[in-house]
């Protein structure tokens, strides 16, 4: 049988909600389960209405949106996990093609390169990934900043588990936490670069209404795994990994 991936959607009072549903019900890969998760929304709820039979949705009162992930994740019954921001698409061959790259080489965590998008679906960025030339390079940019756009993730879902979930005291970089946390549990982060998602910029995104705090808490995770990383460096440059 083949490996179910469950695509969980936090949502709260986002417009192009029905645009992130769409994109995941009409994944090419066969055994996919959405889940959405109204984080308390007030607001747009007639747009996830029609696809009410093709999602699981839950709602709970609003607690952020780590705590949305982290019940779409409990809620959730598949082999892995994909993260899609109500405000963002997937490519239609997203699931298909990442969970091949994963079953072949084996990997619990991947993420992928992608496209921007604009509030009209216009795309202004095509593979806006940053690329590396090796693993030593994209694990000592962890230490300044999140090279990883979180709705390229794919994880195989027992492994957000095993770390703990998503830190739900992060509001705004739960993501680039539990990044770090997998990697420092020595885990390989496979990078596949090809553009399977449409990250979508707009004027109520967090990184623009909310800058001050995620510089904030951004700063606070360096200063909880940064000397980690520069001796789980050293260890990759001790044993001949670069």
């Amino acid at each position: 049988m083949l490996p179910k991936v469950s695509i969980v959607i936090p949502f709260y009072n986002c417009p192009y909600v029905d645009q992130a549903i769409q994109s995941a019900v009409n994944q090419t890969y066969p055994n996919v389960e959405v889940v959405v998760v109204s984080d308390g929304s007030t607001q747009h709820l007639g747009r996830v209405k029609p696809y009410m039979d093709r999602i699981k949705f839950i709602e709970k009162p609003n607690g952020g949106t780590a705590s949305a992930v982290n019940r779409g994740i409990v809620e959730a019954t598949g082999d892995y996990f994909a993260w899609l921001s109500s405000d963002d698409r997937f490519y239609p061959h997203k699931v298909e093609h990442q969970l091949s790259y994963m079953m072949t080489h084996g990997a619990r965590a991947c993420f992928t390169n992608y496209d921007r998008i604009d509030e009209k679906n216009q795309i202004f960025a095509h593979s806006a990934s940053m690329l590396f030339r090796n693993i030593t390079e994209f694990y000592t940019t962890f230490m300044s900043g999140d090279p990883i756009n979180g709705c390229t993730v794919m994880t195989d879902r027992s492994l957000i588990m095993e770390l703990g979930y998503f830190n739900q005291g992060l509001a705004l970089t739960h993501d680039y936490d539990m990044w770090y946390r997998i990697i420092l549990n020595g885990v390989d982060f496979h990078f596949l670069n090809e553009t399977l998602t449409l990250h979508r910029t707009h004027s109520r995104m967090r990184e623009i209404t909310r800058a001050g705090e995620v510089l904030h808490e951004s700063a606070m995770i360096h200063g909880a795994y940064n000397a980690r990383m520069a001796a789980y460096l050293h260890h990759l440059h001790q044993i001949g990994v670069y």
